[in-house]
């Protein structure tokens, strides 16, 4: 077999290895696309008569239960509204993105309109003065400018 034979039987194993991970890497990244479209697809309970199905409805997770005055799904406080904040805040972006924002009246109000000229939020109707009323009363602005002080700190002597 000549050097050049040898060359190109190489360069065909190459080529294969080559396509053969591209083809791996596909199958992997669609496989793994459908999973985070859709995990249930993946799901395999249910598949023989004696297999366990696990429930995941609602009632069963204590899905809206409130411990202690808190909406333990989302980390709201209980009040006036919560569900309706809940239904129409935590479809797009998480609770905490609106437990760290203190705010008055007006300013929820230019951000639920900010969000809704740039974020494609929908029209709230009369939803949008129950989910002002809430954020208000449950999280408005703080007057402290710094820090609250540190307390109840175990220090430690530094020795020279």
């Amino acid at each position: 077999m000549s050097k050049q034979d040898k060359f190109r039987q190489q360069v065909k194993s190459f080529y294969n290895v080559i396509v053969v991970s591209f083809v791996l890497v596909l199958i992997i990244g669609v496989l793994g696309i459908t999973y985070m479209m859709d995990p249930s697809a993946f799901s395999f309970k249910g598949d023989t008569p004696n297999s366990e199905v696990i429930s995941t409805t609602r009632e069963d997770d204590d899905w809206d239960k409130i411990e202690n005055g808190i909406h333990l799904r989302t980390g709201f406080k209980d009040g006036e509204g919560l569900m309706t904040v809940v239904n129409n805040c935590t479809n797009c972006h998480s609770a905490q993105l609106v437990i760290q924002n203190r705010m008055s009246e007006e300013r929820w109000i230019e951000t639920i309109r900010w969000m809704q000229k740039t974020q494609n939020l929908w029209d709230l109707g009369p939803n949008e003065k129950i989910i002002v009323n809430y954020l208000v009363t449950n999280y408005p602005p703080k007057s402290k400018g710094r820090r609250e002080a540190l307390t109840n700190i175990e220090w430690f002597p530094l020795e020279e």
